[in-house]
């Protein structure tokens, strides 16, 4: 009776959270997809352009990053308070758009520099280091624009109807990211292709000397009156090292599933439901992440060894909304496939098993990742779901491949 009536309590206590969570993840997981579907019915370019898995899964995994951090720092403003649906220089939302502008190009280019050199050196493949530059950096700028304008109409709508948008904006963004990003740097690989190649190279130039300037005229703001550092610069700083860390995580992610290339290509229920995976997987920890990142900056979270009570609770959600969410993964990747090489059973077993065991990696990373943040003394919003979404993207193949190895 007792468990009965405790159960009930955690339902009703944590009922918004489940009505909005899982609505959010599940929109998500059918815009994943979608992705899926898109990625594969796009073989011949990844076929043609060496390393594609590599950009295409750390392009997907940095948008989420860059965005869902952005829609954390917007949803804790809500929390304290300080939130304004203001586009005014100098407003919380300028601010984070200003910054997250400046990080897509920047981490784009890096992304499009170290892939080139992965892909060069560890898979033998022939590309020009520019073109590759350019795929990044035009398919992540054309992606972030239309992410941003989504991050900016969830705010809205969540400051509008008093949402708790914590709760809402990581799936809903990270599906947004998928979407939309698998498109994009699609789009710039066929420019890339059939371009000449002078013109790529321009862009690339001209992509790059525009992020130098947008760079310059943030880090060259000066302090307020009251000798605060301009938000906007505070969040470039701040976040520019920890990216570039992620950036490595998110590679490693890719670079762990363009050695399945093969095996992925040939099962079709598999390339079409890794993106929706591994990005339910990355919206529950950026969506836990928040939620702490938030319990946090209220104080309503104790900072200890162990995660307290309340931590626990909100572990319980992840559990739920993640056995919910990847059992529609599995089921809907399986009637869209057309496949007949992977039955029903395995194709579940896979799904559920694999992301059962990433739920708990992400539950006790995004604790910790949280703590560390304040115990250091930087801005969870910033830092906690970078990076707890980062490691696992590679975490999350890696225990994807892992599972599929054993079972096919």
């Amino acid at each position: 009776m007792g468990s009965t009536k405790t159960s009930r309590g955690f339902f009703a206590r944590n009922r918004s959270v489940f009505v909005l969570g899982l609505s959010a993840l599940i929109i998500a997981a059918t815009a994943d997809l979608f992705a899926g579907l898109f990625l594969k019915s796009m073989e011949a370019y990844i076929l043609a352009v060496p390393g594609m898995m590599v950009l295409i899964y750390s392009a997907i995994g940095m948008r989420g990053n860059i965005y869902g951090a952005m829609g954390s720092r917007l949803g804790t403003s809500m929390h304290m308070g300080t939130f304004r649906m203001s586009f005014a220089k100098g407003g919380i939302l300028r601010n984070n758009m200003e910054a997250t502008l400046a990080l897509t190009l920047v981490l784009s280019i890096s992304m499009g520099i170290i892939g080139w050199v992965i892909v060069r050196f560890f898979f033998q493949g022939d590309i020009d280091p520019l073109g590759f530059i350019f795929i990044s950096t035009a398919g992540g700028l054309l992606a972030g624009l239309v992410v941003m304008v989504f991050n900016i109409i969830i705010a809205f709508e969540g400051y509008k109807h008093d949402w708790d948008v914590d709760n809402i904006t990581a799936p809903l963004i990270a599906a947004v990211g998928d979407i939309v990003t698998v498109p994009m740097i699609f789009l710039s690989t066929w420019l890339f292709l059939h371009w000449d190649p002078l013109l790529t190279d321009a862009c690339c130039l001209v992509l790059i000397a525009f992020t130098f300037v947008v760079i310059a005229r943030i880090i060259r703001r000066k302090k307020s009156r009251k000798g605060r550092m301009d938000e906007s610069k505070r969040i470039v700083v701040q976040s520019i090292p920890v990216l570039i860390v992620c950036l490595f995580f998110e590679i490693g992610a890719g670079i762990v599933i363009q050695g399945q290339e093969a095996r992925l290509l040939e099962f079709a229920v598999l390339m079409i439901m890794m993106p929706a995976f591994l990005n339910e997987g990355n919206a529950l920890s950026g969506m836990l992440t928040s939620r702490l990142s938030s319990m946090l900056h209220l104080g309503t979270l104790r900072v200890q060894p162990l995660p307290p009570r309340e931590a626990y609770e909100n572990f319980g959600i992840m559990y739920i909304m993640a056995f919910v969410t990847f059992v529609i993964i599995g089921v809907a990747a399986y009637m869209v496939s057309g496949s007949d090489n992977v039955s029903f059973l395995a194709t579940m077993f896979i799904v559920v098993a694999a992301g059962m065991v990433t739920t708990t990696v992400l539950n006790f990373l995004s604790y910790y990742v949280a703590i560390l943040a304040v115990r250091f003394n930087l801005d969870p919003d910033d830092h906690s779901i970078p990076v707890t979404s980062s490691i696992m993207d590679l975490a999350g193949s890696m225990i994807m491949i892992a599972v599929v190895l054993a079972v096919l």
